[in-house]
């Protein structure tokens, strides 16, 4: 009576593993019963399949950016206001450009002093 059962337990669990290969797409499912030590690693059978070839990752290579140019820039120093002049002609009672030419000479005057 304990073979039956032996027999039935294999029997069952022969079932279970035909199911288990139908899901990985081969056509209809294997039965079948084993007997002896079991070998751990790549069974090279009919129906077994070696992993599939993944290509690697390409390898993008991308130059860094240059570093930035600073160009340095001298600015002319900044006239103060005191030392800006208008030029005023006596004899046109004008300032330049309104007055365009003065025969006397221009004479440079502060731009808030009056002639």
């Amino acid at each position: 009576m304990k073979s039956y059962k032996i027999l039935i337990a294999l029997l069952v669990a022969a079932l279970s593993a035909g199911s288990a290969w139908a899901h990985r797409g081969h056509s209809g499912g294997r039965v079948g019963v084993y007997v002896g030590v079991p070998l751990w690693g790549p069974v090279w059978g009919p129906g077994w399949y070696p992993p599939p070839y993944y290509y690697p990752p390409q390898v993008v290579v991308v130059p860094p950016s240059p570093p930035p140019v600073y160009i340095e820039q001298n600015p002319e120093p900044a006239v103060p206001e005191a030392q800006q002049y208008w030029y005023y002609c006596p004899g046109a009672k004008g300032y330049y450009p309104y007055v365009k030419e003065c025969p006397e000479g221009w004479r440079k005057v502060l731009p808030n002093q009056e002639k």
